[in-house]
């Protein structure tokens, strides 16, 4: 009997691809197995977002076959390299397009007469599989939907619309069913998730949907919370705020990735300049007890100190709620891998160091103003010493923060108590 196990690299939206992926292999018959060495053939889902994703991918591929593995790479690694990829390891076995992983079933049993498949589209056109349930591989309180995947944007440092193709949709009521289905297995959180969910809706219904779809699953019968991610600065509208300020489970929190706030870098960047200062304001007027989270990219070439400490400066003003920095990673064909100066590698981390020193310190004021207040926390699970693990409402799943909670109550992930 082939045993096939399955390694998933990089963001959740892959998680949900290698989920999907599982799905499918469980429907063919195909026997799961959650550990790789008792596998015969192993799934490498990949990322190529940054040089260090990429790094992470190789390395999980090169220690299965050094283990005498059959690999199959999918995903981004794969889209982006192809046989180059398979030239540098040629003990892999197949390589599947970010676009093709639905055929992963039809791949195993060509490998079954063969040496090496390839099956990667050329211009990768994602279509969201419906009729595939997908085989969790996750636990906890929260659960991923992916409401499209692909992306529209061409930001300067991001080679994601070549390798996932330009945004696809799904349906609402695709959508709505399976928050259902989440929701009735005990799912206490589902999280949205795209390249960028405020662009959701525009190819299905020539408009930004995002706020329909979360008024249709704000009407679900017992859903939890309800929470999105990865929203894009220019589409973020008052329909939507409103939404998010009058629903009962939508939860007053706001991804908001702005990478930058001078605005001669966010052109550099292919990023779109806005006064982000006055749209936070009006945002948090609009939805009151709001979060606002942000990423932020140091040392992008041409970046000056001035500029860098102009963007200090606006951390200093606005004080995010939660905040995510990442040094500039140079990826080819990206239209900032050839712009110069490039800044040195030292002064990338130094800028770094001071922006989250600087973050450190908003943080703890933030955190210190919940003393004496009692917050509606979901449960995430319990350490060996007793502790339970919470989040609030301002805290995404593995990129916030965590409450860690003395209690004699029973509990079980998916829960909310107040504490």
């Amino acid at each position: 009997m082939t045993k096939i196990a399955l390694v998933n690299n990089g963001c959740a939206k892959n998680l949900v691809d290698s989920e999907l992926m599982l799905g499918l292999l469980s429907e063919n018959g195909y026997e799961i197995t959650l550990d790789e060495t008792d596998a015969n053939i192993v799934i490498v889902n990949t990322c190529s977002f940054i040089h260090d994703a990429e790094k992470e991918s190789v390395d999980s591929i090169l220690e299965l076959v050094n283990d005498g593995k059959k690999v199959i790479v999918a995903g981004c690694l794969a889209q982006k390299y192809g046989k180059e990829l398979k030239d540098a390891i040629p003990e892999i076995s197949a390589m599947i397009g970010t676009s093709d992983f639905v055929k992963i079933a039809e791949i195993i049993k060509k490998l079954e007469n063969s040496d090496y498949i390839s099956d990667v589209s050329e211009k990768p056109n994602y279509t969201y599989p419906e009729n595939i349930e997908r085989q969790q591989i996750t636990v906890g309180s929260s659960s991923y939907i992916k409401i499209a995947d692909g992306c529209n944007y061409n930001c300067g440092y991001c080679i994601i619309p070549k390798l996932r193709g330009k945004c696809h949709s799904r349906k609402i009521e695709d959508i709505v069913k399976e928050a259902k289905s989440l929701t009735n297995k005990g799912v206490g959180e589902i999280v949205l998730i795209a390249q960028d969910t405020t662009s959701y809706g525009i190819d299905l219904y020539g408009k930004n949907s995002l706020a329909d779809l979360l008024k249709e699953l704000d009407k679900i019968e017992n859903i939890g919370r309800i929470r999105f991610m990865y929203a894009y600065p220019t589409n973020i509208d008052d329909e939507l705020l409103d939404v998010i300020n009058k629903s009962k489970h939508v939860v007053k929190y706001i991804d908001l990735p702005l990478q930058h706030s001078n605005s001669e870098v966010l052109r550099a960047m292919n990023r779109p300049v806005l006064d982000y200062k006055k749209l936070i304001e009006h945002m948090r007027k609009k939805v009151k007890g709001l979060a606002v989270r942000t990423s932020l990219i140091v040392g992008y070439p041409t970046e000056t100190e001035e500029q860098f400490e102009e963007l200090c400066d606006f951390i200093k003003d606005v004080k995010f709620d939660k905040l995510g920095v990442f040094e500039y990673s140079r990826e080819k064909n990206t239209v900032s891998y050839k712009l110069k100066p490039q800044i040195p590698a030292r002064i990338k981390h130094a800028r770094f160091k001071k922006l989250m020193q600087i973050q450190q310190k908003i943080s703890k004021d933030i955190n210190e103003s919940y003393i004496g207040k009692t917050l509606p926390c979901i449960i995430e699970g319990i350490t060996d010493d007793g502790f339970v693990i919470a989040r609030t409402e301002h805290d995404a799943p593995e990129v916030d923060g965590l409450v860690f909670i003395k209690t004699d109550k029973q509990v079980v992930p998916g829960d909310v108590i107040h504490i």
